[in-house]
Formats: C-alpha cells, structure tokens, sequence
C-alpha cells in the first residue's frame, strides 16, 4: 500500500469516526464493520419467513422478496445514519403476521388496503414523533406493559410458526389439536427446530440461518420444495424489482374502512408495540427502561413504515437480531449501515429465498417466541395489579390472532384495576387517554 493510500485511509477513518462517533463510544471501524456482517447473518433469515407470510394475504411471493429487501436495506441504513444506533430495521414478523392473518384474513381487506393502512400509520407517526407527542405516549406506558407486549408478540409469532408447519391444527372439538405426527413435512420441521435449538444453545452464529439452510436442503431432497437446476434459481445479474406491490397502496380505502380504526390496529402496533419489545432485549435501554434516541429512531421507522407501503411490505421495527451486533462489539450507526449494504447486496440472490418452505421458516418463528418470551421473568406476578394487565396482555395476543387485540385488554385493565384498587397514583395521565381510545377501538 502507498503512502497516499494509507493516508487516505486514515481520512476515511477520521471522517467515519467522526460522523458516528466512533471514539466516544469506544468503538471502531473494523469492530463496526464486523459487528455489522454479524447483525446480517443473524438477521437475513427474514428475507425467507417475512415474504412467506406476506403471501398468506394474496402479496406475490417474488414482489414481495424484493420489497423486503428494499425496504429493510433502506430503514436499517436510515437508523444508522440518523439515529446512529446499531439497530436493523425491517418489516416486523408480528406485524407482517398481523398484516396478513387479521387485516387482510379477520378483518377481510385487500392486500392493497392494507398497504394503504400501514402508510397512513407511518405518517401519523412521522408527525407524531416531530411534534414529541410519542415520546410522552411511550414514557406514559407502564413498566409491565412494555415487557409484556414483547412477551404476547414472541407468543404470538411462535403459534403461527406451529400453525404454518400444520404441528397445530384446527379441531370442532377442542378448537386446537396436535398435527398428523407422521406427516414427513411436520416431521421435518420438528427435526429443524431441533437443529436450530442445538445451534443456538451452542451459541453458534447465524444459528437461525444455518438452521434453516439446512432444513431447506433436506426439504429439497424429501421433494418439499424446488432443486436449483440452474443459476437463475440461486443469483440474478440483474436485481429484481417488486413490480407488482409498488406503488399499489390504496389509501382511499383504507381511510374509508375506518380512519380511527386504522391507527389503533397498526399504528399502536407499530412503533410502540415492537420497538419497547426489543429495545430491552437488544441491551439498548438503560437502567430507567429508556432507549437513547428513541426520537430519532422512532422517526426513523415511522418513515421506513411509510416508504415500505409504497415498495409493498407491511410496518417495520427493529429486531432483536440487533442484540447480536451489540454483542459483537457494535455500539453505532455503522453497524446498521454496513447490515444495510449488505441487504442490498442480497437484492441479487433473490431467487434463492424463493425456495425456502414453511417447514425451515416455522422453527425460526418458534424459537424467536422463545427469545421473547424470556422477558417474562420481569413481570412481578405478586402483585394482581400488575399481573392481571400483563397475562392479558400475552395471553389475547395468540387466542385472538391479533397484537392490537391483546394490547388493547392490556392497557384497558391495567386502568381499571388500578383504579379500583386505590391505586391511582401509578397510573400516568396517558395511560387515560390510551384506555378511553382502546375502548373506542371496540366500541367501533
């Protein structure tokens, strides 16, 4: 290497450091380089479970890869470069679940509408986050509730997991029984989970991903799924483009089916829901149960929400996959900006996605429950008044097939009981402004 070289590298260097604040937050570019490939691997299993689910709403399968893709590569780098967080941004599973079994399945709107609905939340939280009237609905929301939104989501996530491999079924009797155990396909997505589990009990990275490329090959081999005959099945030169989902949003529906209904079903969902969820689980909360930068952040995924209508994905949030980078030494927006290209580059093995079946996408929809689940142990089940909110809260979530569904409960018992109790003191102003809107929510 010349001397020109090293000195532009140098330069280079300084205005990373700079820009991110590399030194302050006792960092560099290499461990932010590293730490950003790490956060991919960990994360790049959604371009196969996120699309899968996207489908179920009647979203073409291929668009829609490529609208993932789009949407995390540009809210994950977004975040980066604004809120100078090492968080990945992308169309959230409980909320693509969300979009397709209860906005588009429950409640019987078109997937278009749907886009339309998930814009309109975007932006009312793009105005909600500059004015700072999200922040005090954030600090407004009790301690119990914020851990057990993360809670009823992993559940949630993880019964659709079971659902999609058939391990859980309908019945007329019992509402929900066991699964044909000797259906090869159910037997091969218990055998992923058991794989992936041992994977990430060894604590081997990209555990979920090689979990899932495993399963994927030996779905190929049992004739589950489509054999790559050539290289268009794995790589394109050409990256696709989702030609069917942009620019597809109907927005004028969605406000017709109930503008009210609209924020409280996706717009609460969103931002809030997910992102209390994991912030903590992703070490990025500090000791009062705050995330730094939530403004910016919150701005930033409000404004990816908006963009991922107009590609075709339903709302984004951070993930938990950003513990990983953390973990790994990421402590800025590098982390995320490098994931982000990465993403970009991932544009062009498209049709590799494509192949992967249900069966290598339930057992990481059920181990991510387990993830969530663990925050559970930060919910003082002593106190009744803190109980009730919360079992409400994780228990509606799955038996109702809907978050917004299992919020609402929450947040409408956590009020009263405490009010009935004597216990008013504990109960933040917005918490009565949320509590009459979740029951307007019903009423409508």
């Amino acid at each position: 290497m010349s001397l020109m070289d090293y000195e532009r590298g140098n330069q280079a260097n300084g205005c990373l450091d700079r820009f991110f604040k590399l030194t302050k937050h006792g960092t560099s570019v290499k461990t932010e380089f590293f730490a950003g490939i790490t956060m991919f691997i960990a994360s790049v299993y959604i371009l196969a479970v996120i699309p899968n689910l996207l489908s179920v709403s009647g979203m073409p399968h291929a668009s829609a890869v490529a609208a993932v893709i789009l949407t995390t590569a540009f809210a994950t780098m977004l975040i980066g470069l604004v809120a100078n967080v090492p968080v990945i941004v992308a169309p959230g599973l409980g909320l693509s679940a969300f979009f397709s079994y209860t906005i588009c399945g429950a409640m019987g709107l078109s997937w278009q509408t749907a886009l339309g609905a998930v814009f309109i939340s975007g932006t009312v939280f793009v105005i909600l986050t500059v004015t700072k009237v999200l922040n005090k609905i954030v600090d407004g929301i009790p301690q119990v509730l914020k851990t057990s939104i993360g809670v009823g989501i992993g559940l949630f996530v993880a019964f659709i997991g079971f659902k999609n491999a058939h391990i859980i079924i309908s019945d007329n009797a019992t509402f929900v029984t066991l699964g044909n155990m000797k259906d090869p396909a159910v037997l091969l997505t218990l055998l992923g989970l058991f794989i992936t589990s041992i994977l990430l009990a060894k604590q081997v990275k990209g555990g979920l991903l090689i979990g899932m490329a495993f399963t994927t090959i030996l779905a190929m081999v049992l004739g589950l799924t489509k054999v790559p005959i050539s290289s268009s099945d794995i790589f394109n030169l050409v990256p696709p483009f989702p030609v069917d989902t942009f620019g597809q949003l109907d927005v004028m529906s969605a406000i017709g089916y109930g503008f009210f209904s609209i924020i409280f079903s996706i717009t609460i969902v969103d931002n809030i829901g997910t992102l209390i969820g994991v912030t903590r689980k992703a070490n990025l909360v500090d000791e009062n149960g705050k995330f730094e930068g939530l403004n910016k952040a919150l701005l930033c995924t409000s404004i990816g929400a908006a963009a991922g209508a107009v590609v075709g994905t339903s709302t984004v949030t951070s993930y938990i996959e950003s513990a990983a980078a953390v973990a790994d030494g990421g402590r800025t927006g590098l982390t995320a900006v490098v994931t982000g290209l990465l993403y970009l580059v991932s544009l062009f093995f498209a049709p590799l996605f494509l192949l992967v079946p249900v069966q290598a996408t339930a057992p990481v929809l059920i181990t991510i429950g387990v993830f969530m689940m663990s925050e559970v142990t930060h919910i003082d089940f002593t106190d009744f008044t803190e109980a009730l909110p919360a079992f409400l809260t994780i228990l509606l979530m799955p038996l109702t097939f809907s978050i917004a569904q299992g919020l609402s409960f929450g947040f409408v018992s956590y009020t009263l009981i405490k009010l009935a109790t004597g216990r008013r003191h504990e109960i933040h102003p917005i918490m009565y402004i949320m509590t009459v809107a979740f029951i307007i929510h019903f009423a409508i």
